[in-house]
């Protein structure tokens, strides 16, 4: 079994703890948004770059755990690949814990087939947990924030509160892998926002997940640099 072995920071109040965690699944849940209407667009939203209408939502895609990465770099093919903020939850040490990642995804590959498009790229995921029991009371009041470069321009990318997602319990409950509970050495990626001004690839992604009540916030940034396709 694939996996990947990744230095953490579990962070519970004042007290942070830095240790080597290993991830032996992955999913990633996909059109999650609470609001139909809001769901619909962003069908519509990747059904304009070719990518097929899912037949149920949410939708659930299995993954290499293998992909996820907590570095400052990936490398991917071509230039026509992009990341995608997201809530991460996790399963460690018998807790849920709650992060920030990227669902990167190859859109070019994604007009085939969505699944084989999610395997295609690494998974960049922040480094910093938060115990989910210290968020869970106001959850919805999390907001999620990615910006992009463009040319020398820092430009918000994705920006709104996770009330706009699915809760991470109505997530597990539903999905058909993990009915209710997250298994152990497990992670979920919870889904995306809209893309403000489109879905588009950029050299630098930056991702923030900012928790108002506890005036603190998660942060990770990557580079994606492209590899050349020939042939």
């Amino acid at each position: 079994m694939s996996s990947a072995l990744l230095d953490l920071t579990l962070i519970t109040g004042s007290d942070r703890r830095t240790r080597p965690t290993r991830f032996l699944h992955l999913a990633i849940a996909g059109w999650t948004a609470r609001d139909t209407a809001a769901a619909e667009a962003h069908v519509r939203e990747l059904e304009s770059l070719g990518v097929p209408r899912p037949a149920t939502t949410p939708v659930y895609y299995r993954v290499s755990a293998a992909r996820l990465t907590t570095d400052a770099r990936i490398e991917v093919l071509g230039n026509g690949s992009s990341g995608e903020a997201e809530c991460v939850i996790a399963c460690l040490d018998g807790s849920l814990w709650v992060g920030i990642g990227s669902d990167h995804t190859d859109r070019d590959a994604e007009a085939t087939g969505v699944t084989l498009s999610k395997q295609m790229c690494d998974k960049p995921i922040g480094s910093e947990f938060w115990l989910f029991d210290e968020v869970v009371d106001h959850w919805d009041d999390l907001e999620l924030r990615a910006h992009v470069l463009e040319g020398a321009q820092r430009r918000l990318y994705q920006q709104g509160r996770m009330s706009a997602i699915l809760r991470p319990e109505t997530l597990l409950e539903k999905s058909p892998d993990w009915v209710g509970q997250l298994r152990p050495e497990a992670a979920m990626f919870c889904g995306t926002l809209p893309a403000i001004g489109g879905v588009r690839s950029s050299s630098r992604f930056e991702m923030e997940l900012i928790d108002p009540v506890r005036r603190r916030s998660l942060h990770h940034m990557y580079e994606a640099v492209p590899l050349p396709v020939r042939g």
